[in-house]
């Protein structure tokens, strides 16, 4: 039985076969032309096009098998296109859209003959009679580049020949010129130029419609490159669809027939025809122009054989290897020309036309072809010379030449000789193959650049006062620029210039923080500067969330010896939920409150780790060694405040009052302990670390945020409970962690100092603070303080008011509820966290102004000549007082009267001014000598507690505190006894008692105030709104998130250094408009 294949039906292709095929497909298959496809760009390489899978019948030609391939003659069609005539028709285009590039202008784009006068090179320097008349207009430009960036905002010195025209019309001269080399008066709208493509507007111009022809002269056409000869067209033709299409085609005809009709000068010879291997050679010079920087191979001798001539030369250029480099497939070229041939037709070898990687990735031939390459004896050139000299001293031996050479149009060299004789100095004589410096290691690196560096350094150190850097920054500038390198160029240099071009993530999570922009004001401001600058500027999002997780806690890895009781091993802890571990209740109340903290020992490793350069500083500041220091012991001060009502004022209904507390604590000293030497005794502990502002906000770690009412005990000493449990491991242990690059030993000392007087008491249990009980630290009662305000001491400490809370519960021996109170003297609670019994400096400045205020009003309504029958001032009249002192104030110290005293207010009032003021109220004279006196006592008292170091800071007030003191309870316990008879404030009585007593104990008050955390209040509110979400839980974590991230002295650091990076910002979008003025900064808090 006959084959089926045989029978001519079955021999057609599949999809012919079937009576219902899909016609319409096979037709496109067999009838589509390449100008469909989109051709790839000259600088692109040609795309990876998957080949499917060949079958066993396919192989067959008999076998049914693809149309196309039929339609072929049974030949691919990568066979009938031969791959050097696609090469040939890319270099036939290049130089075509070149020709066209040389009849424009680079700054306006029209043709140069239009233009009346002289065409100018845009890389050239200025001639004389222009840089004359530009000198006399104040431009001390030196070249055409710089001139045409000023005035027509175009930076044409990274130009490229196949991209760029060369040259600029006299019309753009003048424009120039009347702008005096600054600016442009005219509207020239410079054009953007691009690649040559398939679809070339420069050499295939679209032909304008009926409709704009009308009334019109025809525009006449682009001079062209030469037409090729017939049988270079015929080649041309077969391989049009490939490269351009019908357009190609259509246009290679157009241009014959145009030389046709205007013959040179009669018939065209079969002699002098262009063969295409010399056309080709022009079109390749026509695009490396390298004849004026190479050496020609008609130096070397005739008599060398034809594959050695082949060996030496340049694959692109023909001429003699310079800076070789070799492909994969072992082809050499210059550096140069393989760089310029590959922006212009791809990244391919021109020899083999297989694809090579990018002429910056190419390395240079094995180091015994450079020996040969640079023995190569070399034809003077000279007349009368006729010398064969090696290309290694080729260059000693012309430059013995120069002064007696006068430049001849025939000589191989050109006039040139000298331009680039630096390029054929000897590269190696012997030894291995020579490796690339960058492959080298450090040491070798050093080694082979011995000799460089101690000139850089001689010539810094003569010329620069040693700045090496600097140098080395300038040279490789210089390079960078001679390599037409500027993108890099322009980072380099604005790096040097201080601008950045483009900023640290720190820097921009530090400008983020510190100026309170949520992340949709951040990322509206990273594109405006981006699309403003052309610039990334700015750091992304991503970018920032990626440098947060660093400086947030649960980044550092640590160790607990010996392990922390009832706390986890774990450290990569983040943010913990404040109520974790709670039951539905907390003592049959329901826990409706939202709370967010760090966990304690997490929390006190990142700070320190923020603090590291600052220790290993301090530890080179003393002159320690690592070996010398077992350990570190470090004090933290715990700070715990109520921030008021923080609720949302805005939305529909009534404001509900939303209370927030804030625990947090600060790193106060950090000190060393120094392992003695032999037979000696042991040295108290060094300090390395002082925190310098120990009140502000910067300093102030938060740990816990929680909505709930300072006055609320129960849920107060639930949420902290955890946080005091981990602080009482602490206590028994100590930290190990990687300092410096040594693991070190921490030990933690905690004083609960930042509370104010109302905290302190729901911390110890003990009794408001309108009690009977006045006082924190002793158990002085109110009258008892006002008949003896000096002579107390501190006899107060957690640990009684535990035991006196026990009595307080239990009562053992069955006393009423007075005898009970009195015993255990106002303890109603249990004291549930460890307070250090000392003064709240900001507290008490704001409670004894508050004091004096009323002071000051008793004073004007003379409350002293009241005797005890006369009848208590009236509402109305103690009005009328108040009235007339805000008056006063505001009259002449311009202080507006406040609902509740401030410590603004309180600064203000309590000056020697103030008192002068108030005292032209005082009708008696004995009175405002009497104010005069107490006022300036308080004045001499205060310092010693509001002062971070009093020994140092108020040596005299500290001194004579005592004596200050005990004038000024004398005269309040005579003078003004119609207010003080029996009653005193907690703060004067802790002012006039405890003051000597603590700062002998602890060395300062002000110190460890609460100053710091009572600062931080509106931080709050602040980040709130910087972070506005739906759900106040992830609220709550992103304001405890960025309050920390604001406390970090990482950032501080970056935003001390930035302080300016508003005028960075605006030099680096437009150097040209930046004016020098110091005022311009960034609208950051002043920290």
């Amino acid at each position: 039985m006959e084959s089926r294949t045989n029978i001519p039906r079955y021999a057609m292709p599949d999809e012919v076969q079937h009576t219902y095929s899909k016609f319409s497909d096979w037709k496109f298959k067999l009838f589509r032309v390449r100008s469909m496809e989109k051709a790839p760009l000259p600088s692109e390489p040609p795309p990876n096009v998957a080949v499917p899978p060949k079958s066993q019948g396919d192989e067959d030609l008999g076998h049914p098998g693809s149309l196309m391939k039929l339609c072929l003659g049974g030949k691919s069609k990568e066979n009938v296109e031969a791959a050097s005539q696609r090469v040939d028709q890319k270099l036939q285009e290049m130089d075509t859209h070149m020709g066209c590039l040389k009849s424009l202008c680079r700054l306006c784009g029209m043709s140069l003959r239009k233009a009346k006068g002289p065409e100018h090179d845009v890389q050239d320097t200025l001639d004389e009679s222009s840089r004359l008349s530009l000198r006399k207009m104040g431009c001390k430009a030196q070249g055409w580049p710089e001139v045409i960036l000023k005035v027509f905002k175009v930076d044409v010195a990274a130009d490229m020949e196949t991209v760029h025209p060369q040259a600029f019309c006299h019309r753009c001269w003048m424009a120039a010129m009347r702008g005096g080399g600054f600016c442009s008066f005219g509207p020239t709208r410079v054009p953007e130029w691009r690649p040559h493509t398939s679809g070339c507007p420069l050499c295939f111009p679209k032909k304008p419609s009926a409709f704009q022809r009308k009334g019109r002269k025809r525009a006449k056409a682009l001079r062209r490159a030469p037409a090729l000869a017939k049988r270079v067209k015929r080649e041309a033709q077969s391989v049009a669809a490939g490269v351009g299409g019908k357009r190609v085609l259509r246009a290679l005809v157009d241009q014959q027939q145009q030389q046709q009709q205007q013959p040179p000068h009669g018939p065209v010879s079969r002699s002098s025809r262009v063969k295409p291997d010399t056309q080709r050679a022009l079109w390749v010079k026509n695009i490396t122009l390298c004849q004026r920087d190479h050496l020609s191979s008609k130096l070397l001798p005739d008599d060398l054989p034809a594959d050695f001539l082949r060996a030496v030369t340049c694959q692109v250029c023909d001429h003699l290897l310079s800076d070789p480099v070799q492909s994969p497939c072992r082809h050499l070229f210059c550096r140069g020309c393989i760089l310029k041939y590959s922006r212009a037709l791809g990244a391919q070898c021109p020899a083999c036309e297989l694809p090579c990687p990018e002429p910056t990735e190419l390395k240079g031939p094995p180091k015994a072809f450079l020996v040969v390459l640079q023995s190569l004896p070399l034809l003077c050139p000279r007349e009368g010379c006729g010398e064969l000299v090696r290309m290694d001293s080729f260059r000693a031996h012309c430059q013995g030449h120069l002064h007696q050479r006068q430049p001849d149009e025939d000589d191989l060299l050109g006039p040139d000789v000298d331009r680039d004789l630096d390029g054929y100095l000897p590269v190696n004589k012997g030894g291995r193959p020579r490796q690339h410096l960058l492959s080298l290691t450090r040491r070798a690196q050093k080694h082979r650049l011995k000799e460089l560096k101690n000139q850089v350094r001689a010539f810094a150190d003569k010329e620069e006062g040693g700045d090496t850097k600097s140098v080395c920054l300038t040279l490789f500038l210089l390079a960078l620029r001679a390599g037409n390198e500027h993108k890099q160029a322009d980072e380099l240099e604005a790096m040097m210039q201080g601008r950045g071009y483009g900023l640290h993530p720190a820097v921009c999570l530090a400008i983020r923080v510190n100026t309170f922009l949520s992340c949709s004001q951040y990322h509206k401001m990273y594109r405006t500067v981006k699309a403003t600058s052309g610039r990334q500027i700015f750091q992304p999002l991503h970018t920032l969330r990626a440098a947060e997780k660093e400086l947030l806690p649960g980044f550092h890895p640590f160790e607990w010896q010996p392990a922390l009781k009832a706390v986890s091993s774990s450290w990569d802890v983040g943010i913990l939920d404040g109520l974790s571990g709670w039951m539905s209740s907390v003592e049959d109340v329901p826990a409706d409150t939202i709370a967010r903290r760090f966990r304690y020992d997490v929390a006190l490793v990142s700070a320190l780790k923020d603090l590291e350069e600052d220790l290993m500083e301090g530890l080179r500041e003393q002159g320690l060694d690592d070996s010398s220091v077992t350990g570190f012991n470090v004090t933290i001060k715990e700070s715990c405040d109520g921030m008021g009502d923080v609720s949302e004022k805005h939305g529909g209904g009534p404001a509900l009052p939303e209370k927030a507390v804030r625990f947090s604590f600060t790193i106060m000293s950090v000190s060393a302990q120094v392992e003695p030497e032999d037979d000696e005794p042991a040295s108290s502990p060094v300090i390395i670390f002082h925190e310098m502002k120990p009140n502000s906000e910067l300093s102030c770690k938060p740990l816990c945020l929680m909505f709930v009412d300072e006055s609320d005990h129960e849920t107060l000493t639930a949420i902290l409970g955890p946080v005091v449990a981990e602080r009482d491991a602490m206590k028994e242990s100590r930290l190990i962690l990687s300092l410096g690059g040594l693991p070190r030993s921490f030990r933690f000392h905690f004083r609960g100092t930042g509370y104010d007087e109302k905290m302190v008491r729901e911390m110890e249990g003990l009794e408001a603070s309108g009690s009977t009980y006045i006082c924190t630290l002793c158990d002085s009662t109110r009258a008892e303080a006002s008949h003896n305000m000096v002579l107390h001491t501190i006899t107060r400490s957690h640990q009684e008011n535990l035991e006196r809370y026990e009595l307080w519960r239990t009562n053992p021996f069955a006393e009423s509820a007075d005898e009970l109170r009195d015993r255990v003297k106002g303890v109603s609670a249990k004291a549930f966290m460890e307070t250090q019994p000392t003064l709240d400096a900001l507290h008490c400045d704001i409670g004894n102004a508050t004091e004096f205020y009323k002071i000051f009003q008793d004073e004007i309504g003379e409350m002293h000549a009241r005797h005890g029958n006369s009848p208590p001032p009236d509402r109305e009249e103690r009005r009328r007082w108040r009235a007339a002192l805000d008056k006063q104030l505001r009259k002449k110290l311009k202080l507006k009267p406040v609902m509740r005293m401030n410590g603004n207010y309180a600064r203000r009032l309590m000056t020697a001014e103030a008192v002068e003021v108030v005292c032209e109220l005082v009708p008696s004279e004995e009175r405002r000598q009497l104010l005069r006196e107490l006022v300036g006592l308080y004045l001499q008292m205060k310092p010693v507690w509001r002062s971070t170091w009093p020994a140092r800071e108020c040596p005299d007030q500290l001194c004579r505190y005592s004596f200050n003191s005990q004038r000024f309870a004398e005269l309040l316990s005579t003078a003004f006894r119609y207010r003080y008879d029996g009653k005193i404030t907690n703060y004067l009585h802790k002012t006039l008692a405890h003051v000597p007593e603590i700062v002998e104990r602890d060395g300062s008050i002000g110190a460890w105030a609460s100053e710091g955390n009572e600062s931080g209040n509106k931080l709050f509110r602040r980040f709130r709104k910087m972070n506005a979400r739906q759900s106040k839980t992830f609220e709550l974590e992103d304001v405890l998130k960025h309050h920390w991230l604001y406390t970090s002295k990482y950032l501080q650091k970056f935003m001390e250094a930035h302080k300016n990076s508003a005028k960075a910002l605006q030099a680096t979008i437009n150097p040209e408009e930046i004016v020098d003025d110091s005022d311009m900064l960034l609208e950051v808090p002043d920290f």
